[in-house]
């Protein structure tokens, strides 16, 4: 019988690919066929007692209704367990309800995956009021895996200078950039936000002698209309820092706003292949191959065994 499978959604094929090819494991691409009034075909691959699916959820919606399809085929081909694999898992903002009669679409794409799936992986989930993903996906096994070991590995790769200040752009950032600067043995700063009126919206910094003349590396966790790394980016610089390279765990934004980054200061800009983007420079299948290797070993000694 075939041990654990690794399958990916045609946008996910460059992750699912290196999962494959680093667990030693079978992989197979998931074809998907539009109809002409828009409906999908889904045709998986052979099915394992455990497979696993690689989709990374930005642009959800067809995916969502992808992912049903596949899980319903795998299925019935015989998959006992089926594990997610979703860098980016989309539908985490919308928490609560923030107005009358609003769906709270982060319960209900939990409900919908902790129904079709034994497990949910992904990377830096983009939480605010819940606490855990364990929270999003009732009685499912989860891994919300931290990016800073892959991250720490592409910074060091480059020279830092030992003054570089590792900032992040608001309160909410805190934990996480100071473990990373914890990590490389670096000072860092976060911004604050104060609002002036509705949308208007500044950055400060409360000590800002401490930028001057100081190379910054500004990290974020999820950039997608690009705003709040624009204007922390044109707050630094007018602080008097001598270069700012900015790191993005997951890049949501249009390649065009590359250029804006630029004019704010941003000399270069890496993200993390969690979405397929051009900014592309930080690999996470190593720490992703990690938290599947158990599914791998766990189904080769049970297949031993029998």
């Amino acid at each position: 019988m075939m041990g654990a499978v690794i399958q990916w959604m045609p946008t996910s094929a460059g992750i699912g690919r290196a999962l494959a090819e680093q667990l030693d494991a079978p992989g197979h691409e998931i074809a998907l066929h539009r109809f002409p009034d828009g409906e999908l075909r889904v045709t998986v691959g052979p099915a394992a007692p455990t497979t696993v699916i690689c989709c990374s959820l930005n642009d959800p919606n067809e995916k969502l209704i992808a992912l049903l399809f596949a899980a319903e085929a795998l299925r019935r081909g015989g998959a006992h367990r089926l594990v997610l694999v979703a860098p980016y898992l989309g539908y985490m903002r919308q928490d609560a309800a923030f107005h009358a009669g609003e769906a709270i679409s982060q319960r209900a794409i939990g409900d919908l995956l902790a129904k079709t799936f034994d497990r949910v992986v992904t990377v830096e989930a983009h939480l605010h009021r819940t606490a855990t993903l364990s929270q999003v996906f009732p009685g499912l096994e989860t891994d919300n895996l931290s990016a800073a070991s892959a991250i720490e590995s592409m910074l060091r790769a480059h020279t830092l200078d030992s003054t570089t200040l590792v900032v992040g752009p608001d309160t909410e950032s805190l934990p996480w950039v100071s473990g990373l600067a914890d990590r490389l043995g670096l000072a860092f700063a976060v911004g604050e936000k104060v609002r002036f009126g509705d949308r208007s919206v500044q950055i400060v910094f409360s000590d800002a002698a401490r930028l001057w003349h100081r190379p910054v590396v500004l990290v974020d966790d999820i950039v997608s209309s690009g705003g709040t790394l624009f204007i922390c980016a044109e707050a630094l610089a007018s602080s008097g820092v001598s270069s700012i390279d900015a790191v993005v765990v997951h890049a949501l934004f249009p390649p065009e706003l590359l250029n804006e980054f630029s004019r704010a200061g941003i000399r270069s800009l890496r993200s993390t292949n969690s979405v397929p983007h051009p900014t592309n420079g930080i690999a996470l299948d190593r720490i992703l191959a990690d938290a599947l290797r158990r599914e791998v070993v766990v189904t080769s000694i049970a297949e031993n065994g029998a």
